[in-house]
């Protein structure tokens, strides 16, 4: 463990940025500062180390949204995930607010520990697949685990023209889930 001059744990800050749009340099350099400082704090405060990338994405389309995506890379960040992974949702949501306390503007931020997200999207368009082979093959609707709603979000648009398939979640809370039907059914 590193210790800074505060007695604190030291976090190493590593920032890229994806130029794609007209987005201002000082705003890119403002968000990606402040996101990697709120990271850097909360872990901090939390007595973890580790490296924190911020890559700010330009919106490539005019109803998107600029975004700024944290990665926290270290040794034994499972914890930092949590079951999967609604602790890491609940880090995300918390330095949502606190960006927006400190920049008086609302971020499109996500956060990502040890890339957790993009292996767990890579499972999911499989598990998608697989199912909707299923759904067709027997003719018969198969339920999915509850998810979390970015993880929904992932089976919705893998099968949204996948022929043969419907998709719909249903469920309230940390219940709700994805219903993949035959099209024949709907």
């Amino acid at each position: 463990e590193e210790i800074d001059a505060d007695g604190g744990l030291e976090t190493r800050v590593h920032v890229r940025v994806l130029l794609a749009g007209t987005e201002p340099e000082e705003d890119i350099d403002e968000v990606t500062t402040a996101g990697c400082q709120v990271i850097s704090q909360l872990l901090g405060h939390m007595e973890i180390e580790g490296d924190v990338s911020a890559i700010y994405q330009h919106s490539t389309t005019a109803h998107e949204e600029p975004s700024l995506y944290v990665n926290i890379d270290g040794e034994d960040l499972g914890m930092l995930i949590g079951r999967r992974g609604e602790t890491m949702d609940a880090i995300q949501y918390i330095t949502r607010l606190m960006m927006k306390k400190k920049l008086d503007r609302w971020v499109n931020l996500f956060v990502d520990v040890c890339d957790y997200k993009k292996h767990r999207e890579q499972q999911l368009r499989r598990l998608a697949y697989r199912m909707a082979q299923q759904v067709k093959q027997f003719g018969r609707p198969i339920s999915l685990e509850p998810m979390l709603p970015f993880e929904r979000r992932i089976i919705h648009m893998t099968l949204q023209d996948h022929p043969g398939v419907h998709t719909e979640s249903s469920g309230d809370g940390s219940r709700r889930h994805v219903n993949i039907t035959p099209e024949l059914i709907r």
